[in-house]
């Protein structure tokens, strides 16, 4: 694999502040600190944004539904 390739991949962790930034899973489990397992639990019950299908093999989450979700979290714990 070349440099290049992996930058490609890369998604700066900054991306989820950006108003219409689609999150790889990556991500998604380090700003809501949820492990890949639990986030597919909880769309599975509907307690967590469902992303959109860009591909057969790629699927991203919208950083707005993810960031209401926090917030959603946070108004609830307090």
């Amino acid at each position: 694999m070349t440099d290049k390739n992996q930058s490609e991949r890369f998604q700066p962790l900054e991306a989820a502040s950006l108003p219409d930034a689609l999150l790889k899973l990556q991500i998604v489990e380090a700003v809501t600190g949820l492990s890949r397992p639990s986030i597919y639990r909880r769309m599975a019950v509907g307690d967590f944004p469902q992303p959109v299908r860009l591909g057969r093999r790629c699927t991203r989450w919208p950083a707005a539904a993810v960031r209401d979700w926090i917030k959603t979290q946070q108004a609830c714990s307090n």
